[in-house]
């Protein structure tokens, strides 16, 4: 199985994103925000999280920004009704904390206001995976957990504002020490970001 991939952007459709590995084009689909932001990144070296699925008659890749997305995007296969395309519908519709967040809350009216998921789906997914979830904020710890998410926000919107793509962005926030201020956190996206095209290419 393909787990990850690292290459640079060849081709991007309306459903996925080529990605030249070694001279070897990948076919990867993702999310509607990647797909867009991707648009910009021809020609530039990008990493994904691969899901792979295995079909008698295909084998398809699903790719992420970052592992924790990847980790919700395999929690939602489990859902009754749920398969692997319309799974990536769900996370084209909302950041996917924010999705855990509604799930958490029971916030099935939020749910099934995403792409194609309706009432009954949006009480599916609450049932299923209420309770369940391991949310990003609680994987580093609690003692961290209200500065690195209030950190990180601030610094993904800063470096958003100052032009470089939120495909990027997202990227980059995953590597961030969950004690950086602010101030490091932005300053280390400048120099670690400095040599991507921004957001106006």
């Amino acid at each position: 199985m393909i787990g990850y991939l690292n290459g640079v952007v060849f081709d991007v459709s309306t459903e996925h994103i080529i990605l030249n590995v070694s001279g070897v084009g990948y076919e990867i689909s993702a999310t509607q925000q990647t797909l867009n932001d991707a648009q910009m990144l021809i020609g530039q070296e990008i990493s994904f999280w691969i899901y792979t699925h295995v079909r008698e008659d295909a084998l398809n890749l699903f790719g992420f920004l970052t592992k924790p997305e990847k980790e919700f995007y395999t929690q939602l296969l489990k859902v009754n009704g749920i398969g692997p395309k319309s799974a990536l519908n769900v996370l084209s519709g909302a950041h996917y904390q924010q999705i855990q967040k509604w799930i958490e809350d029971g916030d099935a009216k939020s749910l099934s206001g995403l792409p194609k998921i309706g009432k009954k789906t949006a009480e599916q997914i609450v049932l299923t995976l209420q309770g369940k979830l391991v949310l990003i904020d609680q994987k580093i710890g609690a003692k961290n957990k209200n500065i690195r998410s209030e950190n990180h926000r601030q610094i993904v919107s800063a470096l958003v504002n100052l032009g470089f793509k939120s495909i990027l962005v997202d990227e980059f926030i995953s590597t961030v020490d969950a004690k950086a201020t602010i101030e490091d956190g932005v300053r280390l996206g400048l120099q670690k970001l400095s040599g991507q095209k921004m957001g106006q290419l």
